[in-house]
């Protein structure tokens, strides 16, 4: 009687053993204990299903450390021509942004003034960027975020009162959080006028009455109502709020701190506070091209009721937001307005030369127009020319998961790689990643060309 065969689990190396190769000892440099035996455990249950091989768990878990880092997320080379992509974390921080986030991570004086030795105002340094930036602010304040901005605004200028809103306004942002419950969140209450398509400025002053905390006026950044509408700016609100006495809230989201020929209908922080508006909230982490943050903006004596309002410790910015703000102002242009500023002549060049390297590699390529986009809330509908490399579809999926991720349009069976918001510097990367996934895709079709043919004889022996 023939002995039974062994169990090839047997066969998976112990976890000690593992954990004693050199690879991935080196490994608890980077990540911790628990997190490296983690690792280990998951290899060896792959073996376990018989995804791979015993003799495979070592150089499965090696490749494994290799690739993991202590945070999930991946750097990813942005070719899709959206310029504040929300989905790949918005702006990309300028050098100058990045190496302050590097002094910032360890202890700094972020509130401590070095001269004196006594407490300091917090993100001085930023505050004085911002107001550089823009003279037609008294003051400035930086929160996390500009939803946080906008929620502190109503609270501190209104309370429990109510802000006048035109309907036309109140707009559903990213993940599905709509600003009417964000600005009733926490007690302050809602006075909608006017309605979808055209609110005039009686119905605002209408609507004014005892209850009247402030008044709001919100950029529909991420769309565009046309045809028969109206609708009231700062321009036209602020004498109206300045007559009884009320605070105006401009929220303009995009964040543009002055006006920009690339975009002459997006409203700017200068224009609206030259126009009357007491505070007028923006993001960082858009066109300012920043980390996130809440920026706000506005006379003296409304950013100080904002900065006394409890709410304001619970949605200050951190230390690293308000290095990297400074530096975003303080430094050269950042990425997302060279993206935004880019010379179409320039970007058919760089397009053209990497098609062409692409194809001498054996890569069908082709230059094709494409129109790059603002994104992220800002220039709705407004097309930034340019170009793109087109190549096949299928490669799509293996770029995004490739060893250097690249994310592209799909389009009529092509994949689309515009070159606006990929650094010249980051060329050689892309083509690279491009003849990678073209590599793999040789590979998969081959494997399964084979196991089409080995099924095809195994059927016919069969037979």
């Amino acid at each position: 009687m023939p002995a039974p065969a062994e169990d090839p689990r047997r066969r998976i190396p112990r976890t000690d053993a593992l954990l004693a190769l050199d690879g991935v000892r080196a490994a608890t440099a980077a990540l911790s204990e628990h997190v490296v035996r983690g690792l280990v455990r998951a290899v060896q249950d792959r073996a376990r299903r018989g995804e791979i091989a015993p003799e495979q768990v070592e150089d499965a878990l090696l490749a494994t450390l290799a690739s993991r880092g202590a945070s999930s997320l991946r750097p990813v080379l942005n070719a899709t021509g959206v310029i504040v992509h929300t989905n790949l974390g918005r702006a990309p921080l300028s050098d100058a942004a990045r190496r302050a986030l590097v002094d910032a991570a360890g202890y700094t004086d972020v509130e401590l003034d070095l001269a004196t030795g006594t407490r300091g105002r917090r993100g001085a340094g930023a505050r004085a960027a911002l107001l550089a930036a823009c003279p037609a602010a008294e003051d400035a304040l930086i929160v996390n975020n500009g939803a946080a901005a906008l929620m502190l605004a109503c609270l501190a200028l209104a309370g429990e009162g109510e802000v006048i809103v035109s309907r036309g306004e109140l707009i559903e942002i990213g993940a599905g959080f709509r600003l009417p419950d964000l600005i009733t969140a926490a007690g302050t209450r809602l006075r909608e006028v006017g309605t979808t398509n055209r609110t005039h400025l009686a119905d605002y002053e209408q609507a004014i009455g005892e209850e009247t905390g402030a008044i709001c006026s919100i950029h529909t950044s991420n769309y565009r109502v046309i045809g028969f509408t109206a609708s009231q700016g700062p321009a036209q609100l602020a004498p109206l709020a300045h007559e009884h006495s009320l605070p105006l809230i401009a929220d303009l989201g995009s964040g543009l701190l002055r006006p920009d020929p690339a975009l002459p209908d997006e409203p700017d922080a200068a224009t609206a506070l030259e126009a009357g508006a007491d505070v007028v909230i923006t993001s960082g982490d858009k066109l300012l091209g920043g980390p996130q943050a809440g920026i706000v903006l506005g006379t003296a004596e409304a950013v100080a009721r904002l900065a006394r309002h409890p709410i304001a410790r619970a949605v200050r910015a951190d230390k690293l937001a308000l290095a990297a703000v400074e530096a975003t102002l303080s430094g050269p242009e950042p990425p997302v307005l060279q993206a935004l500023h880019a010379d179409p002549a320039m970007l058919r060049a760089r397009t053209e030369r990497v098609a062409a390297t692409l194809a001498d590699a054996g890569v069908p390529a082709e230059t094709v127009e494409h129109e790059g986009r603002v994104g992220g809330g800002g220039g709705a509908e407004v097309p930034l020319p340019g170009w793109a490399v087109r190549v096949d579809g299928a490669l799509a999926p293996l770029l995004r998961t490739g060893d250097v991720p690249v994310v592209g349009t799909v389009r009529d069976d092509g994949c689309l790689l515009d070159l606006r918001c990929v650094p010249e510097r980051d060329e050689e990367r892309l083509i690279e990643a491009v003849l990678e996934a073209r590599a793999r895709l040789g590979a998969g079709a081959a494997g399964a060309e084979r196991r089409e043919n080995e099924n095809a004889q195994v059927a016919q022996e069969e037979h």
